[in-house]
């Protein structure tokens, strides 16, 4: 009898199977959620933090020397390499450990878009290791966050001063100093800091460090190029005369600093200057290079003068004025940042071109872009997702300070800085005397011939670019 009933039994074997199936999975399970306010909700688990946004890194470039400033080139150059000289500022764990999260990409070749597009859907990205050999034209995009600086709550300021500083103003002034040796002298210059005094102003960059700087020369350094007053980054310095003048020459133009030897005229030719900028807007390519000449024109009687894209004509006293820039990828609040490099010498020419050439002017930057900044406080841009394209909205860090001239401020200062510099060094060249050696000093063979300095960016940019590089929720 119990067999015959087991087997009569009515197993509802289908429904099961249908329940079960692909087709027809079983109906999610509520699930508690707690939120901030420590109330229990039913519903759907909270989605997590969004990607972060990519900082892209200059092309590796194809020649003998790639990493400049070492005193042997290397054979193979890595990826690990090559992040680490681009963001020398950045410690190497945290250059490291992006790279034991598998967060750092390079751009795919032609015959591997399809398949790794697809799965990924990162703009044609895919991970890269840290020992891969770089290859000329190769590029790489890791997180911004890979560059976020901790932001001290003292912001030091130096005060108004007069013709003799006090002990603090030339502490404060040795601080700045990045590199020293018998030739040069490189300073990280802070933002609203005049570099040429007159009358009225009596703490100007020159005649501070005239002051404090001399570290037992009879003459202080002489400044070999100028920044704007509000901005900020590398200064250079020459200690001696003959240092002051080759270094001024290779400023101007890199035809006048060359001489007999091909060991110096090889290194004038690296010579380069490298800004970052935060800028409203977007260019509308994402690199080029920008070959306007400039004009200046005298406003308000002959007090004041203003510096304008010249005429095509060339009538009005045009200088020539060429920039190379690249779009380095994160965005925020409408701005994106920029990487500029100037390969002429004029007064505002880094805010000229990126006001009137390219469209989008500098934060902070109100002589050349008083309007935009108007138009861009009123109407703020939406951001979006760099790989989805969905709008986003950003969450402002926890503990962060905003009204210190960053781009959530009211009133943003300058965002404008000389992050790197190469230079020759000039100091393998010129003896203590002043003679010059056109193969360099005999004990100073083993010197390399480049100099390398990079500077970190002042604590208002600090802010922006941690705020950028926060997660997108």
């Amino acid at each position: 009898m119990l067999r015959r009933r087991l087997r009569t039994w009515p197993w509802p074997w289908p429904a099961a199977r249908r329940g079960l199936s692909r087709l027809a999975p079983p109906a999610p399970a509520p699930v508690v959620r707690v939120d901030s306010n420590n109330v229990a909700r039913l519903g759907s688990p909270k989605p997590g933090p969004r990607p972060r946004q990519l900082l892209s890194l200059p092309p590796f470039p194809a020649g003998a020397d790639p990493l400049p400033g070492r005193k042997v080139a290397p054979r193979h150059v890595t990826a690990v390499s090559w992040v680490k000289h681009c963001l020398a500022d950045v410690p190497q764990e945290v250059v490291q450990a992006h790279f034991n999260k598998r967060q750092v990409y390079t751009e795919c070749s032609e015959q591997e878009v399809l398949a790794e597009s697809i799965r990924c859907q990162k703009h044609h990205l895919k991970r890269i290791k840290h020992s891969e050999v770089m290859e000329p034209g190769m590029r790489i995009h890791l997180p911004v966050s890979v560059a976020e600086a901790e932001i001290k709550k003292r912001y030091e300021t130096i005060p108004t001063a007069t013709l003799h500083p006090n002990r603090d103003e030339i502490e404060y002034l040795k601080r700045l100093v990045i590199y020293k040796d018998s030739a040069i002298l490189v300073l990280n210059k802070p933002p609203k800091v005049p570099m040429k005094g007159n009358l009225p102003v009596h703490n100007s960059m020159d005649v501070l460090a005239a002051a404090a700087l001399s570290f037992g020369n009879e003459e202080g350094p002489k400044l070999v190029h100028r920044l704007d007053r509000d901005s900020s980054g590398l200064l250079l310095m020459g200690r001696t005369r003959e240092s002051f003048t080759r270094l001024h020459w290779l400023f101007t133009s890199i035809k006048l600093a060359k001489t007999a030897s091909q060991t110096w005229n090889t290194a004038c030719e690296s010579y380069l200057q490298r800004y970052w900028a935060l800028v409203i807007g977007t260019p509308t390519e994402s690199e080029g290079v920008i070959s306007a000449p400039l004009t200046k024109v005298l406003l308000d009687d002959g007090k004041a003068e203003r510096v304008i894209l010249a005429h095509p004509s060339g009538i009005d006293g045009a200088q020539e004025a060429v920039t190379e820039y690249r779009v380095m990828g994160p965005t925020i609040n409408g701005c994106s940042w920029i990487e500029l490099r100037p390969l002429t010498g004029r007064k505002h020419q880094l805010r000229v071109h990126c006001a009137e050439a390219l469209g989008t002017p500098i934060v902070g930057d109100y002589k050349y872009g008083w309007f935009v900044h108007q138009r861009w406080k009123q109407n703020p841009q939406p951001d979006f997702e760099p790989f989805t394209g969905e709008p986003y909205k950003l969450r402002r860090p926890e503990g962060l300070e905003v009204q210190k001239g960053s781009v959530l401020s009211k009133v943003p200062l300058l965002h404008l800085h000389c992050r790197e510099m190469v230079v020759p060094n000039i100091a393998k060249f010129l003896s203590n005397t002043g003679e010059w050696h056109d193969n360099g000093t005999p004990w100073s063979k083993e010197k390399p011939n480049l100099l390398r300095f990079i500077a970190p960016m002042p604590a208002h940019m600090k802010i922006s670019w941690n705020i950028m590089s926060s997660y997108l929720v």
